[in-house]
């Protein structure tokens, strides 16, 4: 083969290789847009339900009410709905109850404190949704 021929492929291998290589460039840019377009969609419906989770009155309404029943003299039911200082009362009368167990009326008060967290439960979940946050997270009505 005489050099002129060598020459002519030796640029047309150059030719098919920057053809290749564009073709290759362009479909690695729209791979990158698609998984660019698929991951935003994906942190968008992420952060939609995180909102969705975190905003939602069903879920504090739940979950005070079931704590407000089974840990209800601990007061937890309280700080949930962000009520520090009838938490903390709840709290330290318990703790006063423990304590004075060991006198006979310890008992009651701890008791009593266990009553008032089933009434508030009962309270928390047999009322409608709207009727909750109203009541106890727009209103601020700390007991009962």
């Amino acid at each position: 083969m005489s050099e002129e021929t060598n020459e002519g492929l030796g640029d047309d291998l150059k030719d098919k290789a920057k053809k290749a290589a564009s073709e290759a460039g362009e479909k690695a840019s729209e791979f990158a847009d698609d998984v660019k377009e698929s991951a935003k969609e994906f942190s968008d419906s992420a952060k939609e339900e995180w909102n969705k989770v975190t905003n939602s009155n069903d879920n504090k309404k739940m979950l005070a009410g079931l704590l407000a029943i089974f840990l209800g003299s601990l007061g937890i039911h309280k700080f949930i709905l962000g009520y520090q200082k009838e938490g903390i009362i709840m709290l330290v009368i318990t703790v006063i109850g423990i304590v004075l167990s060991c006198i006979g009326i310890g008992v009651f008060v701890v008791w009593a404190m266990s009553l008032v967290g089933l009434i508030e439960g009962i309270m928390y979940l047999t009322k409608s949704d709207e009727e909750f946050y109203n009541t106890y997270q727009a209103g601020k009505k700390p007991w009962f």
